[in-house]
Parts: C-alpha cells; structure tokens; sequence
C-alpha cells in the first residue's frame, strides 16, 4: 500500500491509502494513529478494495499528458461537484507529520568517503564498525509540493538524497535478523543542510546541528514493504533494494545511484538504534544521503548551491516523486 497524510478542504489532517485513481480517506488523524491501532493496516487495505465515494479523493488529469506524480493530479471527490475543486484543495504532508523522533544514519560509503576527501580526511576504521547516526528536528518537516524556506544566515543550501524507514512496531534491543519487521513502510527523504553553518557546527564535535535543523522533507508517500518485495534482494544484515534514487533541480538530473548501493541495511541501522533503547511506532530512521545526492559530491559545474525559487525533486523506483521549492 501507499499510505499519505494531507489537509482536505475541511482544513483537517487525515490519513488515506493511495491507489491507481483515488485517495481512500481514513478515519485517522494522519498515519501515527493508524500505525498505532493494531488493525489500522487492516483498515486501509479494506478501503483499496471499495469504490471511490463521498469523502474520498479522485485522481483527475487536467490533461492528457501523465503527470510526474500522481500526487500531482489528485484532487477532492464530492459527487458531481468534484471538477468544481482545485487541485490545491488537498496540501499533503510527510507521511508522519509529528514523529517521535527521528535519527538519521551515514549509511552510504560512496558519500561518507567523498565527504571526508572534500576535507582531505581519509575514511576512519570506527565506520566500518558501527551505523553511526545523528538526532534531527521533528518541528520542521515539509510534506510533497511544500515551500522550504530558506534558512536564514546560510549562503550554501544543500539537498540531500535519502531513503527513510518509519518503525511500526514498538522494540527495544532488537535482533537485526528480525528487524524488518518493525518497519512499516519506507518514504524519500530531503535532509536539507546549511553546508556553511553545518562546517561551523563540526569543528565543534557536537554533530550537525543549524545547519540541519531548519528543514526537513518527506513523502510523497509511506510505502508498505510488501509493495516493494519483488525489488527485495537478501534478508537480515544483507538486505537491499534495488531502486533506483534520481535527483533533479529545476528539471535537470544532478544525481543517480541506487538503494541496493548502501553498506549499512536497515535491518542493521535499526537493531543498532535499538540497542539500549526503545523504538516507537512512527520513529523515522534515515539511510543518509546515497552517492552523488548532494551539490556538496558534485563540481559546482554541475550545479550550484541552491537558490530561493529552485525545484528540488528526488525519486525513487517504487516510492514516487518528493518535490519542493526553495523560497
């Protein structure tokens, strides 16, 4: 399943399963209270199965042409009324709106090493060793299409292409061999940094810390593993994906690899989260950001650092389009 959380034209927050034409709205407010109810699933899958009807959201092409998303096109479903609606009735959000936390991890080694030469820094033993990760802001999360601001005092803005995991399962010291199934589902994930402001927070040993806070974008969907098996490569520390992650600014591709590319797991950045420590239902864990996706891997021929009114969209096979404008 494809699971978002958006505002209607009621102004409420509701959660909904994505299908082919139609978003099924769902008696929760957001994806949080459906992952906690222990049949919440249970209840999205039964919405798929009916007909679109009042209260739900149709799938509406303005044009012939496909759009990138089906995000894109999706508008409310009020009987006869619905082509009355504009597409702005619906604003989605991240999938997890509030998350309890959420903890982003350094997981690719194609970035971590072109990282550190950028510093002329040689890769550390102690990363081979363990998934190291850092605690971000939960206040300032954008959803699919939203408006990131830029961050004040920053002169170099930076996207960075991740894939994110959102744990659906309460767990604490969890073995990595059963891991996978406290994930509910994966979403792309933006992890926006001040790379000036963040070069000032590291000289300080404490981590990212302004030049991460400021923003952060998920969506435009929380997709359920199963969705995504036959993509599945290997189990327990092993597994992978093979998805392809692009990134696009104003249209452009800046940036191509590959999920099944990274050297930590999930199953593996989850069972090391958890040790001494409790997991909760909707905790978002980051892989961090896949090889080349970000300005800071490319030459500043191939882009330079954002600006107000640039487009950022990153896709990822199986999961969608997540876009956002710099304003």
């Amino acid at each position: 399943m494809k699971l978002v959380s958006f505002k209607a034209g009621d102004g409420l927050t509701h959660a909904g399963a994505l299908h082919e034409k139609y978003v099924a709205g769902l008696e929760y407010p957001a994806l949080l209270e459906l992952l906690r109810d222990p049949v919440g699933l249970e209840h999205a899958r039964a919405a798929l199965m009916q007909e679109p009807q009042g209260g739900s959201y149709l799938y509406v092409p303005e044009t012939e042409k496909k759009p990138a998303s089906i995000l894109d096109s999706v508008q409310p479903l009020w009987g006869e009324e619905a082509k009355g609606y504009a597409l702005n009735e619906i604003r989605f959000l991240p999938p997890i709106p509030e998350p309890p936390t959420l903890r982003d991890f350094y997981a690719f080694e194609q970035h971590v090493k072109a990282a550190r030469l950028l510093r002329n820094a040689e890769m550390i033993p102690e990363w081979y060793e363990i998934p190291t990760f850092y605690f971000s802001n939960t206040s300032e999360l954008y959803g699919h299409d939203s408006d990131v601001p830029y961050p004040e005092g920053s002169m170099e803005l930076d996207f960075e292409l991740e894939i994110a995991c959102v744990i659906g399962r309460e767990g604490k010291d969890i073995l990595v061999e059963e891991a996978a199934d406290y994930i509910a589902g994966y979403t792309i994930m933006n992890d926006w940094s001040a790379r000036d402001l963040q070069r000032k927070d590291m000289k300080l040993s404490l981590g990212p810390g302004k030049g991460k806070d400021f923003a952060t974008s998920f969506g435009p969907c929380l997709v359920t593993p199963d969705e995504l098996a036959s993509l599945r490569r290997g189990s327990g520390a092993s597994e992978r994906y093979d998805m392809l992650m692009l990134a696009r600014i104003n249209g452009q591709e800046v940036s191509r690899g590959n999920f099944k590319d990274i050297y930590y797991s999930f199953p593996q950045m989850i069972a090391y989260a958890s040790r001494n420590a409790r997991l909760r239902v909707g905790d978002v864990i980051g892989s961090g950001t896949v090889g080349t996706g970000c300005i800071l891997e490319l030459t500043p021929a191939v882009h330079p650092w954002l600006q107000r009114g640039d487009v950022v969209e990153l896709e990822i096979a199986g999961i969608g389009i997540l876009r956002n404008r710099i304003v």
